[in-house]
């Protein structure tokens, strides 16, 4: 799905979407998954929505809170859909997750995911790609794939083992293996973990701080960050001064240094 003509506004075609529910809070974007009686499984309709929904952001939004109705964040691929693919048709379908999960992961936007129940399969490769992760106590991680004869498409092999490593995605896979809530803060799936029912909450305060940065500061961040950590160190270094002059040059970042020079920010300290 490419950004809409002129002539159809966003609102409307994400009005659209019946597999989400889209919600604009000011400069906030809350996107819900909303497939609760199927524990909000990714079908090919939800990830083509997903997609469509994450190219035509509202010019206004800042920061978007990507959460799951029902019980459930997401308990990955439909498969009642695959039965009958070809292998062609295989690597097609994987390529629409990764268009769809790009697009979350390299968008124009930061996005937090507020992760509660069921976080498997296709849906811990949707939270990967975004960019700070709210566990609730009810999360839990699992990656079924390899106990069904199956290997990952929506892009978790190149995600996941950023967060967790190589040897524990490996281990989810081999063997079956579930991390609850905590353990999963434990090993960097989730940055932040709070009690059942408070995800929203903490999830939005976090993108209210994210959409109050500079915008080109927080699109370095989201841009470059990660490919820089997948250079070599001199490449990586050389696109990092590239960066750093580009944001320091930008008004937007001076005119935050010339408040904190005059004592008009806040001081970094212990939250």
């Amino acid at each position: 799905m490419t950004a809409l003509p002129a002539s159809t506004s966003r609102a409307s075609i994400l009005d659209a979407l019946d597999l989400l529910h889209i919600e604009a809070q000011g400069a906030l974007l809350h996107v819900r998954l909303h497939r609760p009686a199927k524990r909000n499984a990714i079908n090919d309709t939800l990830v083509a929505q997903l997609h469509t929904a994450f190219v035509n952001l509202p010019e206004a939004t800042r920061a978007i809170v990507l959460s799951g109705e029902g019980d459930h964040f997401c308990a990955g691929l439909d498969l009642s859909e695959i039965a009958q693919r070809s292998v062609a048709e295989g690597i097609v379908h994987s390529r629409s997750w990764h268009a769809a999960f790009e697009q979350v992961q390299f968008g124009r936007v930061p996005v937090v995911a507020v992760l509660h129940g069921a976080v498997v399969g296709g849906g811990l490769e949707l939270a990967s790609a975004c960019h700070v992760r709210v566990a609730e106590a009810s999360a839990f991680y699992g990656l079924p794939e390899g106990q069904r004869g199956l290997f990952v498409g929506g892009g978790g092999s190149a995600r996941i083992p950023r967060l967790v490593g190589v040897a524990r995605m490996t281990d989810m896979m081999l063997t079956g293996r579930v991390y609850d809530a905590v353990e999963g803060q434990a090993i960097g799936i989730s940055q932040y973990l709070v009690e059942p029912g408070r995800g929203l909450e903490k999830a939005f305060a976090l993108a209210e701080r994210m959409a109050a940065n500079a915008p080109l500061s927080n699109f370095a961040v989201m841009q470059a960050l990660p490919r820089i950590a997948s250079m070599a160190q001199e490449e990586g270094l050389f696109v990092e001064s590239l960066m750093a002059a580009i944001a320091s040059g930008d008004e937007g970042a001076r005119s935050r240094v010339r408040a904190f020079l005059e004592g008009k920010a806040a001081k970094v300290k212990k939250q």
